[in-house]
């Protein structure tokens, strides 16, 4: 009778970035390292982490990601798929923290438009003065405390 032989595997993790074929990271487990976000272009990336059991058993994790390591870019008068005719006025501005040294006040925000909320607490308030000055307007309407 033979005796029955356990074959233990190594347990691994190998890291693949987007659809690439060979990982840029193999490694046995626990792992930690620096990912450089550098050396990849903008846009939206994934890891495929694929990890092997000391049995043998393969797991797979996707993690999606977004590298920005460019300037910010807003756009103020444009939404995604929106619907648009005539004439828009749209304003582009780009910043980044590429100059640590010293901070540069021009375009480091984007200009919005005032919130409609802010505008209907300013006509509330300014019908509230109306209605207040025409009550007492007059001096009989008005009691003094002294």
């Amino acid at each position: 009778m033979k005796e029955k032989e356990t074959v233990q595997t190594k347990r691994n993790i190998k890291v693949f970035l987007d659809d690439t074929d060979a990982p840029f990271l193999e490694v046995e487990p626990p792992v930690k390292f620096e990912f450089d976000t550098t050396k990849i272009p903008d846009g939206k990336h994934q890891f495929k982490i694929v990890a092997k059991s000391s049995n043998g058993v393969e797991g797979i994790k996707v993690v999606p990601f977004e590298v920005r390591n460019g300037p910010a870019i807003s756009v103020v008068g444009l939404s995604e798929n929106e619907i648009i005719d005539s004439k828009v006025p749209v304003t582009i501005n780009a910043y980044g923290s590429e100059n640590n040294e010293r901070f540069i006040i021009r375009g480091s925000e984007t200009p919005k438009a005032v919130s409609g909320w802010v505008w209907a607490m300013i006509l509330v308030f300014a019908a509230f003065a109306v209605y207040y000055a025409i009550m007492y307007w007059s001096s009989n309407n008005y009691t003094s405390f002294f």
